[in-house]
């Protein structure tokens, strides 16, 4: 099967296409004929080296989300699950190839009506902008500012802001990016320009309740700031290469509280996270904006253009048809 090999750290070049030998699913796994491949921007990361979680061992085939038809199963394995069209994580490896193993208990069944490539896209960040957004527990006519609002996990949060009757901006950069926002119900701003914040307070018409700082850095550090009283911030991620620098005894003296993914779900509560975001695009609530898809030979050009900042939405490789793939 062909497959994306990464055998060193460096630059997007690093990816490399090769045929390698099928996978062969043990115990409690089962094979997915892969239709499409999640790419994240914590992948660019771990390829470069500077991964939050340290370098793995090499060689490796990256990508940890997958959809796609399930081919065979381990033994033991239910023979009914073949053939059934199912997305799933692989255990932080072996996504970016034309088949991919995943454990049996992890797999989800994508709810009729709704497209393969639209359930791959909420795999990750459907499950992730759920458990935010009830972390935050924004209510009706609250101000809320999303940073990276254009990207795959930042456009389902300004949704779910939205669908609460939250009076939602969303931060990003650049024209594209803008009318992606305004479309999804949202006030846009943009924080490549200088008086960005107050362009934010203005919009909002006051002081935040709730900020989602998914860049970190300068642009988190500054949207903290303009927090009200008893505000929340939601801290999930450093798209600017670095932490928010919070000032503790300020945040505790006006009673804002820190939440984010400081301690991930369970098994059981991942899984069914993943199921209601899947659930909640099939009825129309939430709608992933793939904004990209490459071949899977082009994995390289796929990396290079999310660490451009050239992207919208969520970005897929395309491996084949469900079941197509020998």
């Amino acid at each position: 099967m062909l497959s994306v090999v990464m055998e060193e750290f460096g630059g997007p070049e690093v990816l490399r296409a090769r045929r390698v030998e099928d996978p062969v699913p043990g115990p409690g796994q089962l094979l997915v004929d892969v239709a499409y491949a999640s790419v994240t921007f914590v992948e660019t990361q771990v390829r470069s080296g500077n991964g939050p979680f340290g370098r793995p061992p090499l060689p490796r085939v990256p990508g940890n989300g997958v959809g796609g038809r399930v081919a065979a199963v381990g033994p033991g394995g239910d023979p009914a699950l073949v053939g059934t069209t199912v997305v799933t994580t692989t255990g932080g490896e072996g996504g970016y190839a034309e088949r991919a193993l995943a454990r049996a208990d992890e797999v989800v069944p994508v709810p009729p009506g709704l497209d393969l490539k639209d359930a791959v896209a909420l795999l990750a960040d459907g499950r992730t902008a759920l458990l935010l957004f009830r972390q935050a527990e924004v209510k009706p006519g609250e101000r809320v500012l999303v940073e990276a609002a254009a990207g795959g996990l930042g456009s389902l949060l300004v949704q779910l802001a939205v669908h609460a009757g939250a009076r939602v901006i969303g931060a990003a950069r650049g024209t594209r990016k803008a009318e992606l926002v305004v479309s999804l119900g949202a006030a846009f701003v943009d924080y490549s320009q200088e008086q960005w914040l107050r362009q934010v307070r203005e919009t909002a018409g006051g002081d935040l309740d709730v900020v989602f700082d998914g860049v970190g850095g300068a642009i988190g550090t500054a949207a903290a700031g303009a927090l009200g009283t008893g505000g929340r911030i939601s801290l999930y991620g450093m798209a600017s290469g670095a932490d928010s620098e919070l000032d503790e005894e300020d945040l505790t003296a006006r009673r804002i509280r820190t939440l984010g993914l400081f301690a991930g779900p369970g098994p059981a509560e991942t899984h069914a996270y993943i199921g209601e975001a899947l659930r909640l695009a099939a009825d129309g609530v939430l709608r992933p904006v793939v904004g990209q898809v490459f071949p899977l030979a082009s994995a390289a050009e796929a990396h290079a253009a999310i660490e451009a900042r050239a992207t919208v939405g969520k970005t897929l490789l395309a491996v084949g048809e469900p079941g197509s793939i020998r």
